[in-house]
């Protein structure tokens, strides 16, 4: 589990520190102050030399262009100036993540080099390319990995390229998501891991904290090629089943918060041994339901072994995550094991290291109405 995590030349950041990490962490702080770019930190950290992160996060963004590569098809560059501080790209140009556990580290390093006249790239197109490379390098405990991909004249990566560079695909350790990121069959997918194990019964359990009528949920076959984009990211592909009615209902009828609920608790599942990354945790929810969300990550992920990190801008969430840290009812045996169990970083413009709020003093804050965001 991570301990502290170092930023350096990432995005609004020339350098930043998070300390005393717990098993839950919420990232509270005003707009742009750099919450999310801390997230996606912590994604490409743990996605190692996968560049396929790196492309998801850009994409979300809107950070590429489109381009054409033989006069009939298109492509999309990413331009990962982007990434680096004040969007400075030449050769010597890096930034660096660090995260620090309690027996080792591990650190990843994006850094911009001059491509040798001799290099040989083949982009199996006709498109220009630079005078530049990305090189990537994670190191771990003793692991390490590297990655070189060619940049286009603009400072773009191909997601051909990526794709085609893609490495044998590794049992994921993270999973991040957004408020538009719970896709049809993203969901689907993580429900088949979990449908038919004991699993199952903790994600309905967690949606009865929700919809106290849910009995079970089943996926149903939905053939993508019959959707259009849109259609895919609407809220489908489940039928559930609830005490008070008689036929099988369509979870899009249950509302959004039943929706984010089963997308955070899937997440969560098939996260063992890893990191959940949340942007804007309490989308989609009703402050009456937060202390019962908050509950239910605190035990999967101590059961689990899942480091949680999220974000919000909301006070009922602060204050729900504070109603668990003092009740006898959550496994106080836990958060004992776990020297910060929760807290809460606050994320201030132009500082260089968050503000740590323990458990002892996000209760306090709480109950003496204390304003911590």
């Amino acid at each position: 589990m991570l301990k502290s995590l170092i930023i350096e030349n990432f995005r609004g950041f020339k350098t930043f520190e998070l300390q005393d990490l717990g098993r839950v962490n919420l990232l509270v702080g005003t707009n742009n102050s750099g919450k999310t770019s801390i997230l996606e930190a912590l994604h490409i950290l743990c996605s190692r030399t996968d560049m396929n992160s790196i492309q998801q996060l850009m994409a979300y963004r809107g950070e590429y262009w489109l381009t054409e590569t033989d006069g009939s098809k298109s492509d999309r560059e990413y331009d990962i100036r982007h990434l680096f501080h004040r969007q400075d790209i030449e050769p010597g140009s890096k930034f660096s993540i660090l995260g620090v556990h309690s027996n080792h580290q591990e650190k990843l390093v994006a850094s911009i080099h001059s491509r040798e006249q001799s290099e040989q790239v083949n982009m199996d197109d006709d498109r220009d390319l630079g005078e530049l490379n990305l090189v990537v390098n994670w190191t771990g405990q003793k692991v390490e990995e590297d990655i070189k991909l060619p940049l286009s004249p603009g400072a773009g990566i191909s997601a051909n390229y990526i794709q085609r560079r893609r490495q044998i695909a590794r049992e994921s350790v993270t999973q991040f998501l957004t408020p538009f990121s719970l896709e049809v069959g993203d969901i689907i997918a993580m429900f088949d891991r979990v449908v038919l194990t004991p699993k199952e019964a903790i994600a309905i359990q967690a949606l009865q904290a929700i919809e106290p009528t849910i009995e079970r949920i089943a996926s149903v076959s939905i053939d993508k090629s019959r959707y259009s984009t849109r259609q895919w990211r609407e809220r489908g592909g489940f039928l559930v089943r609830c005490s008070d009615r008689n036929q099988p209902i369509p979870i899009g009828s249950m509302g959004d918060g039943v929706w984010r609920m089963l997308g955070l608790v899937l997440a969560i599942l098939c996260t063992q041994g890893g990191v959940l990354l949340v942007d804007e945790i309490d989308s989609g929810l009703h402050f009456t339901t937060m202390s019962d969300m908050w509950r239910v990550i605190w035990e999967i992920a101590t059961k689990l072994d899942v480091q949680v990190f999220a974000t919000t801008h909301n006070s009922d969430c602060c204050t729900s995550l504070a109603s668990i840290t003092g009740n006898e009812n959550v496994d106080c045996a836990a958060r004992t094991r776990d020297l910060h169990g929760i807290t809460i970083q606050r994320i201030e413009p132009g500082k260089t290291t968050a503000v740590v709020f323990n458990e002892r003093e996000i209760a306090i804050a709480a109950e003496r109405g204390i304003e911590v965001r």
